[in-house]
């Protein structure tokens, strides 16, 4: 099987419009990690992914009657900016369906390289059935992002360039996984020519359906996906694409939303360019590798696979930056309600630096702070933890907490008394123009709202933390009522960030 995909690998005739990318050192991150760490650069693509490749690819092995009916896919981003610029360089007309949430500079893009934009739904799932109405209403030609076999091999291409361009030792190579189609063509290629180079598939921990499929023999589809690594948010594998990378994956490695973020800081401090979420993916997957593994003096290549990023999402990114690279405690402490307590809590912690410190009067006898602090690495944020524990603080780690770092951080206000009964629920919504008003429409029928907190991070979705005054008899009511209201949500009534500092005690 795999010679069969090296014969289409180095039979695609793509570099007439995709370019061979360079593979950069990483001098920072190789001193960090005590590794050569190399990152080829799909993110200098034309269109600042690798998706052209396999989309050109595919049109070039398309048939005369094919191409004259026109060619049309699903897409939310990368794809649909590779096939628009393909379908351009060969003068075929097409038409991409793109969910309503996709940003505008996604859809500009796409609309600029000369492909009709369809905006339908709230979701992939949403546009890709309109995709297969328009087929089967004008003849199109459907161009699928990743369970295609050219698809496959014009990624596959990669392989074959890696190869070429690092002569010495190579001891793994790092993939972002979604659909697959990057990973089976380059895994393809390199297990063939160089079976000892590991071939290790990277994935975000909300949206890993191959682990999901590596580990129950199958393919499965996820109830749902996370949405911060939009580029490869897929809730199931591909069916030729898990047939191929079963075999030849020699490890899965899954990494966090922070983690994720620590790694687009590190490839910017090296090359200076802004990675998308999922194009961060191989180097997030790269330092969890060496940390998980202990490895030392290997060379170790990720594949930067994509940089089509909103601007506005920056805000957020560096939010999370911190705690990715491991290097912030987010607690919760309690301290004396008496002058100067801070200061003695200062005191106490020695010479690290406070990044962050939330705080209002509740009463006279306690005060719950919500603070920031500066740490070398997890071990160093455990010692904090012991130190103040030791010295008679009451403290929480709040540093894996989701709903602490989303909204917590940002509203704490002090506690309401006079709330009664409340329940507290974390959601995502499509975010598009009108969406928030939409949400609280149909949110504040039923039931009051006692507390909000949204903040736009330039993403698909919006992100909310609502409090509702509900009873515990009323909570089979409001669960339906939630249920019918069809956003994803998460009941964070026990979450301790929000029974510290603003549950009504």
């Amino acid at each position: 099987m795999p010679q069969n995909y090296v014969e289409k690998i180095l039979d695609a005739r793509i570099y007439d419009l995709a370019i061979e990318t360079p593979v950069d050192a990483a001098p920072l991150l190789s001193k960090r990690l005590n590794n050569e760490v190399l990152l080829k650069r799909e993110d200098l693509q034309p269109v600042f992914s690798f998706k052209l490749r396999g989309a050109y690819n595919k049109l070039r092995h398309l048939s005369a009657e094919q191409l004259s009916a026109g060619v049309i896919a699903a897409s939310a981003g990368n794809h649909a900016q590779g096939l628009a610029l393909a379908a351009k360089k060969m003068g075929v007309k097409a038409t991409i369906v793109m969910p309503k949430t996709t940003p505008q500079i996604k859809v500009d893009a796409v609309r600029a390289r000369g492909a009709k934009v369809v905006l339908v739904g709230d979701n992939y799932d949403a546009a890709a059935a309109h995709a297969d109405q328009l087929i089967a209403e004008h003849g199109l030609t459907y161009i699928h992002p990743f369970d295609d076999p050219d698809v496959i091999a014009g990624q596959g291409t990669i392989g074959m360039e890696i190869l070429r361009q690092v002569q010495g030792d190579l001891d793994a190579v790092f993939i972002a996984v979604g659909g697959g189609g990057l990973c089976a063509g380059v895994a393809a290629y390199i297990k063939h020519l160089r079976p000892e180079v590991k071939i290790i598939a990277v994935e975000s921990d909300d949206a890993a359906c191959l682990d999901a499929a590596m580990k129950t023999g199958r393919r499965v589809r996820l109830k749902e996906v996370g949405i911060f690594a939009d580029g490869t948010a897929v809730a199931q594998i591909g069916k030729e694409t898990f047939r191929i990378i079963k075999d030849l994956v020699d490890e899965v490695i899954t990494v966090s939303t922070d983690e994720i973020c620590a790694a687009i800081k590190d490839v910017y401090n090296d090359t200076r360019a802004i990675c998308e979420p999922s194009g961060a993916l191989g180097t997030a997957g790269l330092k969890k590798y060496v940390e998980t593994h202990g490895v030392e003096g290997q060379t170790l290549l990720a594949i930067q696979c994509g940089a089509n990023i909103d601007f506005d999402r920056l805000r957020y990114i560096s939010e999370r930056t911190e705690t990715g690279e491991k290097r912030e405690a987010v607690l919760a402490v309690t301290i004396d309600e008496k002058p100067g307590s801070f200061q003695t809590f200062c005191t106490d912690l020695r010479k690290r630096n406070i990044s962050e410190f939330n705080y209002r009067y509740n009463d006279d006898q306690l005060a719950q702070i919500f603070v920031g602090i500066k740490v070398a690495s997890d071990e160093d944020r455990q010692q904090l933890v012991k130190e103040l524990t030791d010295k008679g603080y009451a403290v929480s780690d709040m540093t894996d907490n989701e709903m602490a770092k989303l909204h917590i951080r940002h509203m704490v206000g002090g506690h309401c008394p006079d709330v009664g009964e409340e329940r507290v629920f974390r959601f995502e919504f499509p975010e598009r123009p009108g969406a928030l008003m939409n949400f609280l429409v149909e949110l504040g029928g039923r039931f009051n709202i006692s507390m909000f907190h949204y903040r736009n991070h330039g993403s698909a979705f919006g992100r909310v933390l609502v409090g509702l005054q509900a009873s515990a008899k009323d909570a089979r009511e409001l669960k339906k009522f939630l249920d019918h209201l069809g956003y994803r949500y998460t009941d964070e009534t026990d979450n301790e960030a929000y029974q510290f500092f603003l549950g009504s005690k």
